[in-house]
């Protein structure tokens, strides 16, 4: 018996099967969190006919930061002008975004939705379909200015006309903040690209904990597993908790137990793995790491509570991916995988540098993941081999 067809049998797995088909849990199977994206179900995402699976990632757009300043909207145009020009330039079959859609803690509206929405319409006006995981920004409580204290007092706020209740009702501005589940089950109700997941109850406050199966070109079985991971930050601790690593370790186990599908990992905040093998900040990058910016220490999770040790004892893990430093875009090799920095892609946030975002392209046969730096200029760079 196929191993996909012993997965269909599997009743008391369901959950855990919906996830690994691309498909969200019903509200009975959360424990009992309506969703409007229940009556929704996405297709399968599946390798093309040459093969390949191509992934862009964005990280930290921070959209609607510094919302009642010019600077503030301007920066929102600019990370449009980068995403588009990384989707017309590499024609990704998915995206990946990679936490800080929003800066939470600069919007004085009462639904950061409305920003979290922008920031997937790039992708979702040109029909790539995406997933998102939490940054620590995405839900951070409102952070108020100290100079709106002096004598000019409250700027004039700029509260997008669309903050309406649902009487219709215009509920001006508010700075109560809009909470992970409700951010991310907007998005999936709302957009039939979305893969995103609220993700089991039990690993709450952590959100966006689900995986997603890429299947073979040839035949229904998968022949990549993307596992998605909320690490915090923002309304609670920046951290994968060990409730997450044993979550990781059922799912892996039971949908690849023989660890012969390849396996890729997303969340936001850095391990102190990634400290482990960083270059000298502001030192070159040399091999074996490959990168173009080294520009500041790695700020990592508060604590380490064993994803690493995880995932290293499973050698069908070949990469993890992670944003929140801006200044850092390199790859490092560590046990038997890689540990990845996207680029910084919006214009919100600190940092100077040229904007861009990391591509990563798996071959299904034989296996390989490659991947490299498309800048918003249309250049690419840092061309690194993951696996083969």
């Amino acid at each position: 018996m196929r191993w996909w067809s012993r997965l269909a049998a599997a009743g008391a797995m369901l959950a855990a099967l919906a996830a690994a088909a691309g498909l969200r849990p019903t509200a009975k199977e959360r424990g009992g969190y309506p969703s409007a994206a229940d009556a929704y179900s996405r297709p399968p995402l599946r390798f093309g006919s040459g093969g390949s699976f191509k992934v862009a990632l964005f990280a930290d757009l921070h959209y609607g930061e510094n919302a009642w300043t010019d600077w503030g909207p301007a920066q929102d145009a600019g990370s449009d002008r980068v995403m588009a020009a990384v989707l017309d330039a590499e024609k990704p079959d998915f995206v990946v975004y990679l936490g800080d859609l929003v800066t939470a803690n600069n919007l004085p509206i009462p639904n950061a939705s409305l920003y979290w929405d922008r920031a997937v319409s790039a992708a979702r006006g040109r029909g790539v379909p995406w997933a998102a995981v939490f940054g620590n920004h995405d839900d951070m409580p409102f952070e108020w200015p100290p100079e709106w204290f002096s004598p000019d007092g409250v700027p004039p706020l700029r509260c997008p006309p669309t903050s309406m209740s649902a009487s219709g009702v215009d509920q001006g501005c508010s700075f109560r903040g809009t909470p992970r589940i409700d951010l991310i089950t907007t998005e999936i109700s709302k957009n039939r690209l979305s893969y995103s997941s609220n993700g089991p109850k039990d690993l709450w406050p952590g959100v966006s904990n689900y995986v997603l199966q890429v299947l073979s070109r040839s035949h229904g079985d998968p022949a990549l597993l993307m596992y998605f991971l909320d690490s915090g930050g923002g309304s609670y601790t920046e951290v994968l908790s060990s409730a997450q690593v044993k979550w990781f370790q059922s799912q892996s186990q039971f949908l690849n137990p023989n660890g012969r599908i390849p396996e890729l990992i997303f969340w936001h905040i850095p391990s102190t793995a990634y400290v482990k093998v960083a270059p000298k900040a502001n030192s070159e990058i040399k091999k074996p790491c490959v990168g173009s910016i080294n520009k500041e220490n790695v700020a990592p999770q508060a604590a380490e509570w064993g994803m690493m040790d995880a995932l290293a004892k499973r050698p069908s893990v070949k990469a993890v991916f992670v944003g929140h430093n801006h200044g850092l875009d390199w790859c490092c090799p560590y046990e038997k995988m890689w540990l990845c920095f996207s680029r910084h892609t919006g214009y919100g946030g600190y940092g100077n540098w040229p904007k861009g975002a990391r591509i990563i392209q798996i071959t299904e046969s034989p296996f390989s993941t490659v991947s490299w730096i498309r800048m918003e200029n249309g250049t690419k760079h840092s061309n690194v081999t993951l696996s083969s």
